[in-house]
């Protein structure tokens, strides 16, 4: 919900009454050969082959404006986020593909067909994400839909030619509507065929973490673009992807808090939330 709208300042990706959630994360379990945990692989084993004809395809979808049945206000600062996103995936070399304002079916069709392109000659794919949201769904114009129905057109059985492949996704959006008020600190090439698990190759980066708002200023954009933006565009083609997003999450942590007119939504803070289920390295091609 957009608090003061209207007004300058800092702004929340989402509506609706606060609600605390529990988060119920399951024990991992796995199993592998003892000849396989014995090998030592080359370097190269753990990292993705980009020297494809293309680095791939990176589709963003922008949504600023919302039917009314929604209940969700215009996201003033969003068109700024998106230049960022186009300037920075463009620069790294990909295909961009932008939309504006797209309904709930508009996102589905969208991503759908570009799940069945084929990507055989790219290296990559990259999906960025900007709109209201809550806990585990994203808002289209006029309704919402489950993020995972979205991203799972690109697990490995469904999108064959993304196989072992990494896909990004960058989400800009609230995942609930809790505040984080801070705290003080005393400082600051395997050419083997091999089974892989079909959710594998995915990094998702959210905005926020899992039952917060995401903040989103009038004039500069998000906190969590604004630093995707400057943190790739400083290191995007010299540090991994995971080193790239550590410093995402240090520049919102610190560099940022908010400013509102809306009581009680001042002086608050956001870390973002990356969940890696990449197999290997990726740095971008310099």
């Amino acid at each position: 919900m957009d608090h003061g709208a209207g007004s300058q300042g800092d702004h929340v990706d989402a509506k609706g009454v606060p609600a605390q959630r529990p988060l119920c994360p399951s024990l991992p379990h796995f199993s592998t050969e003892d000849n396989k945990m014995d090998a030592t692989p080359s370097a190269d084993v753990y990292k993705y082959n980009m020297n494809y004809p293309s680095i791939g395809q990176c589709v963003i979808i922008n949504n600023k404006n919302f039917d009314k049945i929604t209940g969700m206000s215009c996201r003033s600062g969003t068109d700024v986020d998106a230049a960022h996103a186009m300037k920075l995936f463009t620069g790294l070399g990909y295909k961009i593909k932008f939309v504006n304002d797209q309904s709930v079916k508009q996102i589905q069709d969208l991503l759908l067909k570009v799940s069945q392109e084929d990507h055989s000659q790219s290296a990559s794919f990259v999906c960025v994400l900007l709109s209201h949201g809550d806990d585990g769904v994203l808002y289209g114009t006029d309704g919402i839909v489950q993020l995972k129905k979205l991203t799972s057109l690109f697990k490995g059985d469904c999108c064959k030619t993304l196989v072992g492949k990494p896909k990004l996704f960058f989400i800009q959006a609230c995942r609930g509507s809790e505040l984080d008020g801070g705290i003080e600190t005393d400082s600051v090439a395997n050419d083997s065929q091999e089974r892989i698990p079909v959710e594998a190759d995915f990094l998702y980066a959210y905005s926020t973490a899992p039952g917060y708002y995401s903040w989103r200023n009038t004039q500069n954009g998000s906190w969590f673009m604004q630093a995707l933006f400057k943190m790739f565009q400083q290191y995007g083609k010299t540090l991994e992807v995971m080193q790239i997003m550590t410093r995402v999450n240090h520049m919102v942590a610190l560099n940022f808090e908010s400013s509102s007119s809306t009581p009680g939504f001042s002086c608050k803070k956001q870390i973002p939330c990356i969940v890696p289920m990449l197999t290997k390295e990726l740095y971008f091609p310099s």
